[in-house]
C-alpha cells in the first residue's frame, strides 16, 4: 500500500489514490510541461489515519443530518470534526513516510532544509463538472519534516471546513465518498506569479488565452486581494490583443524573520511596472496551448516564473484544471453558426494579404 507517490508516477488514472489537483501534475509532468518535482501524500494516509484515530463513525454521524444553511450548526460541527482530526495521533508508518519523502526531496533540489508548498487535494476536487478549487488548505514555504507532518495534518482537517461541509451537501457528494490527499512540491521562488485561462472567461471566446498575473507568489491573484496585469493573446498569431499594467500594491513574499509568507507592500517603483516580459507571455501562451491540446478542453492554469532561473527555464505550470463555467454550456454558435475551428480560421486568414 503506497502512503507517498512521486508526482512523476501519477496521471489522470490516479485521481482516486491523490486527488484532483496531485494527479494533474503528474499528467502535467508526463506531458512534458515544467512543474516544480514534489510528491503526493496519498488517500491511504488519510485513511489509515482517520481508521487509527477510530473518529469516522462519530464524524459521519455528526455531519448525517446537518442543515447546511444553519449557519451556527454548520460551523460548530466543522470546528469539532477539524478538532478532532487536528488532535489524533498520525500513525508512525505514515509519518515515518513523509518524513523519507521530504528527505528525498531535499536531496533531489540540493537543499537541506527545502521550502515546500503543502497543498490539499481532495478526490471531489477539479473535475471537469464542479469546482471544488480553493476549498481546502494549502501551506506555503514549509521547511523541515515536522512542519510537513503538520501541515499535512492541518490539510486532512480542511476537508472539513464549513465551506467544504456544505458545497458537498448541496451538490449531493457524500462525506464518506471524499477522500484527500496532500501534494508536497517544491516552491518556485517567485518574481511573478498568476492564472491564464485557455478562453477568455468573459466571453467565452476560444479563439483568446487570458492571462493576469503580479508581483511575487500566485495567491494575491488567486485569492483576488490584488488588482493584476492582463493580456489577452490571440491564439492563432499570438498578438497580445489587450495589455492592461495595473497597480499593484501589495505582492505576498516570505518573511525570514517571521517564518512565514506575508503580504508586503511592493516597491513604489514597481507598482505601476508589467510584470512579465513579452517573451514570458509568448511562451506561458504556448505552454496553455499544449496543455489545451494535451486535455482536449478548456483549463484554468496556475503558473509562476521563478526568479533564480533564466529564461525559459523559469517559467513553471503549478496547477491546471479544467476551466468549468463555459464549458458546461451548451456548445451553440452565436457567430453565423459557425464552428470554433472555423472563427479560428476566419481570424487567421484576417491577416494575411494575398498578392493582387
Amino acid at each position: 500500500m503506497d502512503l507517498i507517490l512521486d508526482f512523476r508516477k501519477l496521471n489522470k488514472g490516479s485521481l482516486p489514490l491523490v486527488g484532483g489537483k496531485n494527479s494533474s501534475l503528474g499528467e502535467l509532468i508526463n506531458a512534458g510541461i515544467r512543474v516544480p518535482p514534489g510528491f503526493a501524500v496519498t488517500t491511504n494516509s488519510y485513511s489509515v489515519f482517520m481508521e487509527k484515530a477510530g473518529i469516522n463513525d462519530t464524524i459521519f454521524s455528526l455531519l448525517a443530518d446537518l442543515d447546511p444553511e444553519n449557519i451556527n450548526a454548520l460551523n460548530q460541527t466543522a470546528e469539532k470534526v477539524q478538532e478532532m482530526i487536528k488532535t489524533a495521533v498520525i500513525p508512525g508508518d505514515v509519518q515515518k513516510a513523509i518524513g523519507e519523502g521530504y528527505a528525498l526531496l531535499c536531496e533531489k533540489c540540493g537543499i537541506d532544509a527545502l521550502p515546500v508548498a503543502v497543498r490539499s487535494s481532495a478526490t471531489a476536487e477539479d473535475l471537469p463538472t464542479a469546482s471544488f478549487a480553493g476549498q481546502q488548505d494549502t501551506y506555503l514555504w514549509i521547511m523541515s519534516a515536522e512542519r510537513v507532518i503538520e501541515s499535512v495534518r492541518k490539510c486532512w482537517a480542511s476537508l472539513y471546513t464549513p465551506r467544504a461541509i456544505s458545497y458537498r451537501v448541496k451538490n449531493d457528494f457524500p462525506h464518506e465518498k471524499v477522500l484527500i490527499s496532500v501534494g508536497v512540491q517544491n516552491m518556485v521562488n517567485s518574481r511573478a506569479a498568476g492564472v491564464m485561462f485557455t478562453l477568455n472567461p468573459t466571453d467565452g471566446d476560444i479563439s483568446k488565452v487570458v492571462l493576469e498575473g503580479s508581483w511575487g507568489l500566485g495567491e494575491t491573484v488567486v485569492s483576488g486581494s490584488v488588482n493584476p496585469d492582463k493580456f489577452v493573446v490571440d491564439k492563432v498569431m499570438g498578438e497580445i490583443n489587450e495589455r492592461t499594467i495595473s497597480t499593484k500594491h501589495i505582492e505576498c513574499v516570505f518573511d525570514v524573520e517571521k517564518g512565514e509568507t506575508v503580504d508586503a507592500e511592493v516597491a513604489e517603483d514597481l507598482q505601476c511596472t508589467c510584470c512579465l516580459e513579452d517573451r514570458e507571455i509568448r511562451e506561458l501562451v504556448k505552454t496553455a496551448k499544449t496543455i489545451e491540446a494535451h486535455y482536449g478542453r478548456a483549463m484554468d492554469i496556475e503558473w509562476a516564473i521563478d526568479k533564480d532561473f533564466l529564461f525559459p527555464e523559469n517559467i513553471f505550470i503549478v496547477q491546471a484544471r479544467p476551466e468549468t463555467v463555459w464549458s458546461q454550456r451548451k456548445k451553440e454558435s452565436v457567430l453565423g453558426k459557425k464552428t470554433g475551428y472555423q472563427l479560428l480560421m476566419d481570424q487567421a486568414m484576417k491577416r494575411i494579404k494575398l498578392p493582387e
